[in-house]
């Protein structure tokens, strides 16, 4: 963090008043380091955008020595109004001045700087002030790059991006660039300030091809892994996809990197394009006795045994879903048990059902609402979220796996980012919050990078493509257009506090014990709630009986009867005024007869006969899928 800090610091006092610039600094004004992609733009439509740093180095002929209005804005900030309404300021600009200005955050989410590209660094250049990077204008005369897949090789980060642009003409590379970069504890830059990336160059300096299959048009790669085979050696594999026309894949395979020739070669071409689905951003999961490989695109739906002989058949590859095995989606046949339920399990050469899928299903009536795996929802608002492509990855902070995905369909066109937690890879994703929004622009393919996290998962960091693609947008962002961009995510945040599962242990309809971590013996999860305290909540405790207390009384005097130190969940009182929409209410159901209680989100009692009416005790949220608990933790592989 003293890297970070003095290398920002430096930035903001160093001026140099022979320079013919004004410099303009836009700051977080919580975080107080400058703000990249900040549009600052003049009456006359002269557009600057500040750069990794936040500067901006203004010179325009008959501007300067006088005052200039400024209009202000960028996606997921906002600068305050003047007295007419208008976000932005007027500025005495001349040259060598400088002013420093705030900017407040909407975002959960913290910009941090641009990874892929030219003129990163260019107003910082230009200001002759440092620059964490060796090249902070052009890295190996790379323009622009479409998404990112990374894994830890060799101790060293690996990085491959889609297809690029250069300066020499429109068509760039488009068969894979790549690059490593040390990690922060091998010599590597602090995470919060950069990325110095090592491209592989051809003899003009220009990012080389590294996957370049046979056939026509691009090659694009997902599914980027390394794993050890039984004896030790490491091997960094990926899935290869050919794309003809607009985004057709008509070709898919399995290829293995040499880091001799530091190209990929094929290993394997699949004889179904759409089978295996190992797209997205996979990791490796230890159970039973075997490792797994899960791909997850958001959500980890395929796996495959991490040794090399299951991963080569793709026979080996499992899916989770509720089709019938051996079909695909588009073959509408879904998996019923004799009681007419679903059966979501693991199946050799079956389809997934994403959450498009899901939603076509719906709108068909081959589907109930309660009964799709996918379920994720807005805590504040309660409306579904349909999560397009994200990484999942175990968080040790949290003690949780973490889902960072975009939104299909949002305010913007793949423009909105969410987070959420989940207590197994499947889920339940239940409720997720809103991290980074884009006004009329495209932001996909988010990518975690749990190599690079600090304080064991506190802080993550993300990125993910800048791109008008997409959005309807057709005024692209000068240099940052088609790029990478950095976010900082620290999961202290109180907004970040997600309702969890809380789960039930019961022997009969009447006798509970709740938590919001998973016992073995759990078989039901009645609600979600909050697993720590948040504003305006207050913990409710289990007492011997089964009987759930809060914390304190009417009267805030701290409640005498509880059995157990430790609240088993948090919720919002029932005097609370301003609850999010998407909370219900929490019964309290009391036999008749027996000293035994039951707990429901329903208004209505369980047994009418056994049970009095309910009485409202918290606003919790709601569980909104059947889905056995069962399949959620079952970790069951069919031997091959």
């Amino acid at each position: 963090m003293a890297q970070a800090t003095f290398f920002f610091f430096m930035a903001s006092v160093f001026v140099s008043p022979s320079l013919p610039y004004f410099r303009i600094t836009i700051i977080d004004q919580n975080s107080r380091r400058g703000v990249p992609l900040v549009e600052v733009k003049t009456v006359n439509n002269i557009r600057y955008h500040t750069d990794s740093s936040g500067n901006i180095a203004f010179y325009e002929p008959g501007f300067m020595n006088q005052h200039v209005f400024f209009f202000i804005k960028s996606h997921g900030y906002l600068f305050p109004k003047d007295s007419f309404g208008f976000h932005g300021t007027r500025i005495h600009v001349k040259p060598g001045g400088h002013v420093t200005l705030p900017i407040q955050r909407i975002n959960i989410a913290e910009r941090l700087y641009r990874i892929t590209g030219s003129g990163v660094y260019r107003d910082s250049v230009l200001l002759d002030l440092p620059t964490p990077l060796k090249n902070p204008t052009l890295q190996a005369l790379v323009l622009g790059s479409d998404s990112v897949v990374n894994a830890l090789f060799q101790n060293k980060i690996y990085w491959f991006w889609g297809d690029t642009n250069r300066p020499s003409y429109p068509l760039g590379n488009f068969h894979v660039p790549g690059a490593t970069s040390l990690l922060p504890q091998e010599g590597g830059l602090d995470p919060e300030i950069g990325i110095e990336l090592k491209y592989f160059t051809d003899n003009t300096g220009f990012a080389r091809p590294t996957a370049k299959m046979a056939g026509e048009g691009p090659t694009w790669l997902s599914g980027l892994f390394s794993f050890r085979d039984r004896t030790g050696e490491e091997h960094l594999l990926a899935s290869y996809m050919k794309v003809r026309n607009f985004l057709e894949i008509y070709e898919r395979g399995l290829v293995k990197f040499n880091l001799q020739t530091r190209q990929f070669e094929k290993l394997v071409t699949y004889a179904n394009v759409t089978w295996p689905l190992t797209d997205g951003h996979p990791f490796i999961l230890e159970q039973s006795a075997h490792p797994y490989i899960y791909f997850a695109n958001p959500y980890p739906l395929v796996r495959v045994r991490a040794r090399m002989t299951d991963i080569l058949n793709s026979s080996h590859y499992e899916s989770f879903t509720c089709l019938q095995a051996g079909t695909l989606a588009e073959h509408g046949k879904l998996d019923r048990r004799s009681d007419g339920s679903l059966n979501y399990s693991w199946k050799p050469n079956t389809g997934i059902v994403t959450d498009d899928v899901q939603t076509q299903f719906l709108k068909k009536g081959l589907l109930q609402s309660n009964e799709g795996l996918l379920q994720l929802r807005d805590a504040q608002s309660g409306k579904r979220i349909r999560a397009h492509r994200g990484s999942v990855y175990w968080n040790c902070f949290r003690k949780r796996w973490t889902m960072i995905a975009g939104e299909s369909g949002g305010t913007s066109p793949l423009g909105e980012i969410w987070y959420s937690e989940a207590d197994t890879p499947l889920g339940p994703w239940a409720y997720g919050r809103k991290i980074l929004t884009h006004d009329r622009y495209s932001f996909y393919n988010p990518k975690q990078h749990p190599m690079l996290s600090k304080k064991k998962g506190q802080i993550l960091f993300f990125e993910g493509t800048y791109s008008h693609l997409f959005s309807g947008n057709d005024t692209p962002t000068p240099r940052y257009d088609y790029n990478q961009i950095m976010y900082k995510l620290d999961l202290l945040n109180p907004k970040l506090i997600l309702p969890v599962p809380v789960y039930c242990q019961r022997s009969n309809s009447a006798t509970h014990t709740f938590g919001t971590f998973r016992e073995h013996s759990a078989d039901h999860l009645p609600f979600f709630a909050f697993d720590r305290s948040c504003s305006n909540t207050i913990a409710l405790f289990e007492t011997s009986q089964g009987r759930l207390q809060p914390s304190v009384l009417s009267d805030n005097k701290p409640h005498p009867d509880r059995s157990a130190n430790q609240p088993r969940f948090h919720a919002f009182p029932i005097e609370s005024k301003n609850v999010p929409p998407a909370v219900t209410l929490l019964y309290e159901y009391t036999h008749q007869t027996k000293s035994t209680y039951y707990y429901s989100t329903q208004p209505q009692s369980p047994e009418p006969d056994s049970f009095n009416p309910g009485t409202p005790l918290c606003y919790v949220w709601p569980t909104h899928s059947t889905f056995p608990l069962h399949a959620f933790f079952s970790t069951s592989f069919s031997d091959n």
